[in-house]
C-alpha cells in the first residue's frame, strides 16, 4: 500500500499538503485536491485505515535513549495518560530499534526524546508519511512537530538569580552535545558577560546528563586551589552525583560550594536542590495530545515552546565569600 509520501511525489505537492488534503483540510484548493484524492485512490491508499482512526495500527512509538535516567518516567507517564484514554498503545523503543519498529503498517506516529538518535534517522522516519513529536531538538519537516523546552529562558532566569544573590564564581557542568545542553551554557556565559563576571575555560566540565559524571566533576573541582562559589549543572542527575561526593568529603553545600541542576525530577524535590523546573509529565500528556490530534486531523506541525522556571532550593545559598 502506498504512502504519503509516494502520493505527495506523484501529485508534485509537499507530504503536508497532501496530508491536508486526506485530512478534509480546507487550505487546499480544488484542483490540487482532487488530483491528491484520484493519485491516493489510484495508489490504493486508505488514510483511515492509515491513520489508525478504525481501531486498527492504534500503536505509537516511544523512543528513548537511556532508560537509567529518571526524568524519562514523568514524560512516560504523561503520554501514557493520554493516548491510553484515546484507546492507543504504546511501544517503547530505544534508538538503534527505532528504524526497525517504524513501519507504517504497523503505528501510526512517534514521539523521540532520545539524544542519540541523529536528525537523519528522525527524517526518515517522518519521510514515510508517520507524524513525529520531537522532545530534544528543532528540525524543519512538514511532518515533524517540534516541542522543546525553552532551554535558554529557564537557564538565563537561574543565572540571573544566582548573580543577584551575589555569586561571582561560577563552574558549569555540561551535558553531552545536544541543543538542550547549547542553549543552556549559552544562557550561562551571556549573563556572566553582562555582568562582567569571568568565565575561563578551566571552569568548564564534560559531563554525560548521568550522575556518575557529577561525581567525576567533584573529584576535578575539589583538587583545584580555590573552588568556585557555584557549580551550575546542565541537569538534576549531575548535580545530584556532585553533591553526593562533596558531602562523602567533607565539602559542605552550600555553605563551601553551591550546587544547581535544570529537570527538577522527584529526588531533586526531597534533597532541596535548585534547579530549572521543566513539567515533564505535563510535556508528556501534551506531546501525546499533539501527536493524536495530527492523528485525527485537527493538530499541527507548528513547533511548541515549553515554558520552565527556577526552583530555589537549600543547595544554593547566598554568596559565602
Amino acid at each position: 500500500m502506498a504512502g504519503i509520501k509516494e502520493i505527495a511525489e506523484r501529485a508534485g505537492v509537499s507530504i503536508t499538503t497532501v496530508s491536508n488534503v486526506l485530512n478534509k483540510k480546507k487550505n487546499v484548493g480544488a484542483k490540487t485536491r482532487e488530483k491528491v484524492l484520484a493519485i491516493a485512490q489510484e495508489l490504493g491508499y486508505n488514510h483511515k485505515e492509515q491513520s489508525g482512526i478504525d481501531g486498527k495500527r492504534r500503536t505509537i512509538i516511544v523512543s528513548f535513549s537511556d532508560f537509567d535516567t529518571l526524568f524519562y518516567l514523568d514524560i512516560l507517564h504523561g503520554i501514557s495518560d493520554y493516548v491510553s484514554r484515546q484507546g492507543y498503545h504504546i511501544l517503547i523503543c530505544n534508538g538503534d530499534d527505532l528504524a526497525h519498529y517504524s513501519d507504517p503498517d504497523e503505528v501510526c506516529g512517534c514521539i523521540i526524546l532520545s539524544s542519540q538518535i541523529l536528525d537523519s534517522q528522525v527524517i526518515a522516519v517522518a519521510d514515510k508519511g508517520m507524524p513525529v513529536i520531537t522532545l530534544d531538538r528543532e528540525l524543519k519537516h512538514p511532518m515533524i512537530k517540534p516541542m522543546i523546552v525553552s532551554n535558554y529562558e529557564g537557564e538565563r532566569q537561574l543565572m540571573q538569580k544566582l548573580v543577584e544573590a551575589g555569586f561571582k564564581s561560577f563552574a558549569y557542568l555540561s551535558g553531552q552535545d545536544t541543543a538542550d545542553n547549547k542553549e543552556r551554557y549559552t544562557a550561562l556565559r551571556d549573563v556572566l558577560r553582562e555582568n562582567d563576571i569571568s568565565f575561563h575555560r578551566n571552569d568548564f566540565y564534560e559531563g554525560d546528563w548521568r550522575e556518575k559524571s557529577g561525581t567525576q566533576a567533584a573529584r576535578l573541582i575539589m583538587l583545584r586551589d580555590r573552588m568556585p562559589e557555584v557549580l551550575v549543572c546542565a541537569n538534576d542527575m549531575m548535580a545530584i552525583g556532585a553533591i553526593r561526593h562533596f558531602q562523602e568529603n567533607g565539602i559542605r553545600v552550600p555553605e563551601d560550594i553551591s550546587v544547581c541542576g535544570f529537570d527538577d525530577i522527584i529526588i531533586s524535590r526531597y534533597l532541596g536542590l535548585t534547579t530549572v523546573s521543566v513539567p515533564d509529565y505535563e510535556r508528556g500528556f501534551l506531546a501525546g495530545q499533539a501527536l493524536l490530534n495530527i492523528l485525527d486531523g485537527t493538530g499541527d506541525f507548528d513547533t511548541y515552546r515549553i515554558g520552565a522556571r527556577v526552583k530555589w532550593r537549600r543547595t544554593a545559598a547566598k554568596s559565602h565569600k
